[in-house]
């Protein structure tokens, strides 16, 4: 509908809605595009980045987002002029991490993973190395310890509406989840969840001493529908909270590391799926080239065009 958009990303509102739409959207790192809120010390999980149907236009709107922001003090300094400069890079030999299902942790619906890996061809054919690989490091700690700080954040966020019997009348079922079981954590257990987040983020640190680039499936399934409220399951697993079919994108967001949702093909009914290419922290430039040059050799979003656009 839009050249180009902008929108925000906790658990991965950028990269679902890319990969389900055939284009792409760009996870930040923390801090790259100043985003104003109640809290300015403690940095939330939730970033602020661009969508667009190619990665000249995101680089272009991301180049108008970033920036410092005296408003924001964790904003990263300088201005959004380095991503102006031109994509082109030859990546042979660059080495590149697919995590799949995590060694099977995660469900995942039939034909989603056989697509993305269908797309990890083009990088051997730029000339990168693909290897099966992930951080060494619980994925489950990593799941439990977000549950536990987007409780904290989220939940704190609603805590005023919740405590009015009026407006909590008009919460939704997941608000009220999170307000609860924010309620129920002590500020120990908030600190143990953020310590499991910093061990994460310094396995991932190590992993890309190995790897140049880590990617994983934008989401679990193909897109489902627009009547389904949330995934009840995947796979014949039963998801346990509103947000757990979201959990393969959670990794990412617990990292910090800027995350770039390309298009990755489409199942056999026609339905699109993504894949996200990941870098180490603070790389968009390196993310943003790499998806160039992959966007070159597949051009999945003028290969096909959404119909109404036909």
């Amino acid at each position: 509908m839009l050249p180009v958009a902008d929108g925000s990303d906790y658990g991965g509102s950028l990269r679902n809605p890319a990969g389900w739409n055939n284009v792409f959207g760009f996870r930040t790192s923390y801090g790259r595009v100043p985003a104003d809120g109640r809290d300015a010390w403690l940095p939330s999980m939730g970033v602020v980045g661009p969508m667009a149907r190619n990665v000249s236009d995101l680089a272009m709107l991301l180049a108008v987002q970033a920036g410092y922001d005296a408003r924001v003090p964790l904003s990263m300094g300088g201005d959004g002029a380095i991503f102006q400069g031109r994509l082109e890079k030859d990546f042979k030999g660059k080495r590149i991490a697919w995590a799949g299902d995590f060694s099977g942790y995660l469900p995942y619906e039939a034909g989603v993973l056989d697509v993305c890996k269908e797309a990890l061809k083009t990088f051997e054919s730029m000339g990168c190395v693909v290897e099966e690989a992930y951080p060494d490091y619980s994925i489950d700690a990593v799941w439990r310890a977000w549950l536990r700080l987007r409780a904290w954040q989220s939940g704190g966020g609603l805590l005023a509406y919740y405590n009015d019997p009026a407006k909590r009348a008009l919460l939704k079922p997941e608000a009220v989840f999170e307000v609860e079981s924010g309620l129920k954590l002590t500020a120990f257990e908030i600190t143990a969840a953020s310590a499991v987040r910093t061990e994460w983020y310094h396995a991932v640190r190590r992993f890309f001493e190995k790897y140049d680039f880590f990617i994983v499936p934008t989401a679990q399934l193909f897109p489902f529908d627009v009547n389904t409220h949330w995934p009840q399951e995947i796979a014949g697993k039963k998801m346990e909270t509103y947000h757990e079919w979201m959990k393969g994108v959670l990794p990412i967001t617990m990292s910090g590391c800027p995350a770039l949702a390309v298009p990755a093909g489409f199942s056999d009914q026609g339905l699109p799926i993504g894949i996200q290419i990941v870098g180490p922290n603070h790389a968009e430039i390196s993310c943003l080239q790499l998806a160039y040059a992959y966007d070159m050799a597949t051009s999945w979003a003028t290969k096909r065009p959404p119909p109404l656009l036909g």
